[in-house]
């Protein structure tokens, strides 16, 4: 049995196009791994740019809240509402959803 690979051309910033092995750029073994992985990186990708898309989103939702709360005589910051949200990324994420969350808060708000 010959295991198969497909050829992927890529663009170096410093010279000419190479061509390398499907297997090679993901890692795999065997050239059906390399096409599960392929696929499952776009996937990856396409989630990523919604995420991405979300975030900021989020951010201009953020900007509203505050631009309001400011007007309106209050502070920039919520700080028990934000305990909320990481509270609710905590327990959906465990320890590393609150640094997330912590993340997400500092790009809606800035730094405080």
């Amino acid at each position: 049995m010959t295991a198969t690979t497909t050829a992927h051309t890529t663009t170096t910033p410093n010279g000419p196009a190479t061509a390398e092995p499907a297997a090679g750029r993901t890692g795999a073994r065997t050239a059906e791994a390399a096409e599960l992985i392929t696929g499952a990186r776009e996937r990856i990708d396409a989630l990523d740019d919604r995420i991405i898309g979300l975030v900021q989103e989020r951010m201009a939702v953020s900007a509203v809240i505050q631009k309001e709360r400011i007007a309106s005589g209050g502070r920039r910051v919520n700080l028990s509402r934000e305990m909320e949200i990481l509270a609710t990324y905590r327990d959906a994420l465990g320890k590393p959803g609150t640094t997330l969350a912590m993340t997400l808060l500092e790009l809606c708000r800035g730094r405080i």
